[in-house]
């Protein structure tokens, strides 16, 4: 048994590393979920047509910008200072959850499945994301 060593070593991650890998997780999963959607008998011909849901430039801008966010919070969360970063996850954290949410209630499992699976995954990123930049640690007290 001299190759087992019960106790690894464990060390702390800086909580701007933990936000921004939330968030890259989250995005990771908007992705691959958007993917799958593909495979939906018939989706790709309503793409095609432009019989979809971004069936006009306006709404392939409003929904390229609500997907940016995301992409955007991965540096953000790395670059801000700590204040800026702590609200901005915070509040696009709320904001995120509760669109999935909203997005989850409205899908069947049994025709969804894939949706229901991958918004319940990303409802606990976010979560998680509001938790993590919610209990920011402060300034060790020098006293």
């Amino acid at each position: 048994m001299a190759y087992f060593k019960p106790i690894l070593q464990d060390f702390q991650i800086n909580i701007k590393i933990k936000l921004a890998v939330l968030w890259a997780s989250l995005v990771s999963c908007y992705i691959y979920c958007d993917y799958f959607e593909l495979y939906i008998p018939g989706k790709v011909q309503e793409i095609i047509t432009g019989k979809s849901l971004l069936d006009s430039p306006l709404r392939i801008l409003v929904a390229a910008i609500m997907m940016s966010i995301p992409s955007l919070m991965i540096c953000f969360s790395i670059f801000l200072k700590p204040v800026v970063n702590r609200i901005l996850n915070i509040f696009f954290g709320i904001f995120f959850t509760g669109l999935l949410f909203f997005i989850l209630i409205s899908l069947d499992i049994r025709t969804h499945g894939f949706y229901v699976y991958f918004a319940v995954i990303e409802i606990l990123i976010t979560v998680i994301i509001i938790y993590t930049a919610f209990n920011w640690p402060g300034q060790p007290d020098l006293n």
